[in-house]
């Protein structure tokens, strides 16, 4: 019932054609197969790049983290001389 009958294509190839110009419908169709390539090029980079980055993930997933590094032992208090408290020199002109 829907199926494309030979007359149907006789009818398109004549409406193109009258539209197109019998000169510009071989690079019209040269057009179309270079961008269907491209598309196809396209898709399949796309495809390769998504394999890869599954590849790096699995990759990943295998890395353990580092284990946690241990503290440092408690200091012990600094066991040197005592330090004199800083006395700003002109206030100590002042005094004398």
């Amino acid at each position: 019932m829907h199926a494309l009958k030979p007359w149907h294509i006789a009818v398109l190839v004549v409406v193109l054609i009258l539209l197109f110009g019998a000169k510009r419908l071989p690079d019209a169709a040269r057009s179309l197969g270079r961008s269907l390539r491209i598309i196809k090029a396209e898709t399949k980079s796309l495809a390769d790049d998504d394999r890869d980055l599954a590849g790096k993930a699995d990759a990943q997933a295998g890395y353990q983290p580092y284990p946690p590094q241990q503290s440092a032992p408690p200091q012990q208090p600094y066991q040197g001389t005592v330090q004199q408290p800083v006395v700003d020199p002109v206030q100590r002109a002042r005094e004398n």
